[in-house]
């Protein structure tokens, strides 16, 4: 017998207290008492493993133990390799950029977008700009305009304390 110190420990082998079981095997279920459930775990040389203690009875299975957590981990572990983060890229704009650089920033975030991340555009107002926060929707309009259909506005221009966000996603499709 093993012990295995992770947090999907199931009940197996002695460990499981209940008078009887539902064993499930390839082809049929059946539900018998426990220690007849061991004796053929043991006859076969593998463990009985309670899969579903929340049923009425219990179902359990005959396996190897060993191996069907390795076979888990590897599972897991091809799930993480085949995962992808998104990250966020943040590009900033003035209240009084040209539109050449817009054209220029509008361009990298296309870049990134393409490879299916978000964009953060920020505009941050200083001094007497905070006045003129209209000129910084205009601004994200224009930039807007450049990128064309390929983005989605996650987040809508929102002025936070001293900058105007917008989020933008890729479109889906």
């Amino acid at each position: 017998m093993f012990y295995i110190n992770n947090k999907n420990f199931n009940n197996l082998n002695e460990k499981i207290r209940v008078k009887e079981v539902r064993l499930v095997d390839d082809n049929d279920s059946r539900i018998i008492t426990t220690k007849e459930a061991l004796d053929l775990a043991r006859e076969k040389g593998l463990d009985l493993v309670m899969v579903s203690p929340a049923a009425k009875p219990p179902v359990c299975k005959i396996m190897d133990y060993k191996k069907f957590l390795y076979d888990k981990s590897k599972k897991e572990k091809e799930a993480r390799k085949k995962q992808k983060t998104v990250e966020l890229k943040e590009i900033r704009l003035s209240a009084t950029i040209e539109d050449n650089d817009i054209t220029i920033k509008a361009n990298n975030a296309k870049k990134f977008i393409a490879k299916e991340n978000k964009v953060k555009v920020s505009i941050r107002f200083r001094g007497r700009q905070n006045n003129y926060t209209s000129a910084g929707r205009k601004v994200f309009d224009t930039f807007l305009e450049k990128m064309g259909d390929t983005v989605i506005i996650e987040k809508r221009p929102k002025l936070e304390g001293n900058n105007m966000i917008m989020v933008l996603s890729p479109k889906k499709g």
